[in-house]
C-alpha cells in the first residue's frame, strides 16, 4: 500500500483544492503548473513522491487547457514513481456526449476516460456525473460522489413549506426523486424537447405545481436555457416561487443575464467550478464540497469504504 498522502492541484480550481487540503489539515504539495511562452502546459513536481499515495485535484471545465493540465500532471506524477495515483475531478467535462444519438458523432466521455487511464490514473474521484454509465467507460475504480451531501443540509435548514421538487427533464428524474425522498415532498417532471444543442422547449408539466413552492434540481447549468424555460412554464402554471439548485455552474454565454431576468428567487450552486466575480448575482448561494472530497480522499488513502459516505443521499 502507498504510504505518504500527497495532494496536488492544477489551476482549474485551485481555491477548492486548497480548501480540500485544509479540511484534512494539510497543504497542497509543491508542483509547478505553468505555461511555456507558446502556451504549452509546463509541469514539474518539486518534491519526492516515490511510493506516495498521490491525489491530483483538477476540474475540467472549459477551456481545454484544464484537461491538458490534468493529463500532463498525471504523466509527471507517474514518471516520478508515485505508488498510487487518484485523479480527483470535481467537474468531469465532455460528459454530455456519452452515447451515439446520431450518426458520425464521437463519444467524448469514453475518450476522456481512456486518456485519464493512459496518462496514469489508478482511480478516479468525481462528483455528480452527467450520466451514471460514464463510470463503466473506465477500467479503474470510479467513485461518483454526490453534492446532495451538502445541498440537502442547506435545503433542510431553509424549511420551505408546500415544496415540490421539479426535474427539468427526464434525465434528472432520479436526482429529483432522491431529493424529494430526503425532503419528504412530491416531485413534478417537465417534458422537454431539445431542438438542438443548448436549445429546448417545455411541452408539458407532469405533476401538481399550482400554488406550490418549487425547487428545480439539476446536475449542471450551462446556458441556463433549460432553467429559464422551466421557470417560465412553472410561473405560467401558478406557482408561488421558484428556487433552483445545481452542482456544476458553467454559466456559459448569456446564462447570467437569463437567470437575472428569469424571476428566480434563489439559485444554489457548489464550488466544483469556480464562480468568477463577473458572474455573481445576489440570488446565488455557493456551497463548498471541500469536506465531501476531503472525507473521500482520506477513506481512499486508508483503504476504507467510500460508498458508506453517501449511501443515505442517493
Amino acid at each position: 500500500m502507498p504510504y505518504d498522502l500527497k495532494i496536488f492541484s492544477g489551476n482549474a480550481n485551485r481555491s477548492l483544492a486548497e480548501r480540500i487540503a485544509a479540511s484534512l489539515n494539510m497543504k497542497l504539495s509543491d508542483a509547478l503548473v505553468s505555461r511555456f511562452k507558446d502556451g504549452e502546459v509546463r509541469v514539474q513536481i518539486r518534491e519526492n513522491i516515490r511510493g506516495a499515495d498521490v491525489f491530483i485535484i483538477q476540474s475540467t471545465q472549459p477551456p481545454g487547457d484544464n484537461w491538458m493540465e490534468l493529463l500532463i500532471i498525471l504523466d509527471a506524477v507517474k514518471r516520478a514513481s508515485a505508488g498510487r495515483i487518484t485523479a480527483v475531478i470535481p467537474y468531469f467535462g465532455y460528459s454530455r456526449q456519452d452515447r451515439k444519438e446520431q450518426p458520425r458523432v464521437p463519444i467524448t466521455a469514453k475518450l476522456c476516460a481512456d486518456l485519464i487511464e493512459t496518462a496514469g490514473a489508478d482511480r478516479v474521484l468525481t462528483m455528480d456525473l452527467h450520466s451514471p454509465q460514464i463510470q463503466a467507460f473506465f477500467n479503474v475504480p470510479v467513485d461518483n460522489l454526490y453534492s446532495s451531501m451538502v445541498l440537502l443540509e442547506y435545503y433542510r435548514a431553509q424549511w420551505i413549506n408546500d415544496l415540490v421538487i421539479v426535474a427539468p427533464d427526464i434525465g434528472s428524474v432520479r436526482l429529483a426523486r432522491a431529493y424529494a425522498k430526503r425532503l419528504d415532498c412530491p416531485i413534478a417532471i417537465l417534458d422537454k424537447r431539445r431542438m438542438e444543442p443548448n436549445k429546448s422547449e417545455i411541452i408539458n408539466i407532469i405533476g401538481e405545481v399550482k400554488n406550490k413552492n418549487i425547487l428545480v434540481i439539476d446536475d449542471m447549468i450551462d446556458t441556463a436555457g433549460t432553467l429559464f424555460g422551466a421557470i417560465k412554464a412553472l410561473s405560467d402554471s401558478g406557482v408561488k416561487r421558484v428556487d433552483a439548485g445545481c452542482t456544476h455552474a458553467l454559466l456559459s454565454g448569456e446564462a447570467v443575464e437569463l437567470i437575472k431576468n428569469s424571476g428566480l428567487t434563489r439559485l444554489t450552486i457548489t464550488d466544483t467550478i469556480p464562480l468568477p466575480e463577473s458572474k455573481k448575482l445576489d440570488i446565488m448561494d455557493v456551497i463548498s464540497v471541500d469536506k465531501v472530497f476531503g472525507k473521500a480522499i482520506l477513506r481512499v488513502h486508508n483503504e476504507e469504504s467510500v460508498s458508506s459516505l453517501f449511501d443515505t443521499y442517493i
